[in-house]
């Protein structure tokens, strides 16, 4: 959700990907478009992919990339280990990304973002410190859209 939120407020015309439960939420916090995880991706389709499940689905988001498109990853919950025919990158010119670390001025902008009043953070469900077990069978669920968040005390 924040990579759209993000998106959006650089312009970006945001094509989301999740599971057909989930297109009406995705679409309200601002996806332009929704697609499914299991449908195919139009080739050479896109910009920039902004992925965080990598997994059997990397080829299909590598080939739906532009010549001199922009790959960035910050997770690989499907699975670290994908299939990559370099040819792709060269061919194309494509530029790869990890995106864990920002420099300083990143984190600012974002800070900058929040107290505008431009950016939130979507908090699917908040539980207390007590539930964690519960906290952790919605997260296994997926059901969600957004964030978990624990309560440590009361404020």
């Amino acid at each position: 959700m924040a990579t759209i939120a993000l998106g959006k407020l650089r312009g970006a015309h945001i094509t989301a990907m999740t599971t057909p439960e989930k297109f009406a939420a995705v679409k309200q916090l601002g996806a332009d478009e929704v697609v499914s995880r299991n449908s195919p991706l139009p080739q050479r389709a896109f910009d920039v992919v902004a992925d965080m499940t990598a997994g059997p689905r990397f080829p299909d988001m590598i080939s739906s990339l532009k010549c001199g498109g922009r790959y960035a990853t910050a997770g690989a919950i499907a699975d670290p280990n994908v299939a990559l025919d370099v040819r792709d990158i060269y061919f194309k010119d494509l530029t790869f990304y990890g995106a864990t670390f920002q420099p300083s001025y990143i984190f600012e902008n974002l800070i900058r973002y929040i107290e505008a009043g431009k950016l939130k953070p979507t908090i699917a469900r908040t539980f207390a410190l007590i539930d964690l077990p519960a906290a952790q069978e919605a997260f296994l669920d997926k059901a969600y859209v957004g964030k978990i968040a624990i309560k440590v005390k009361d404020a």
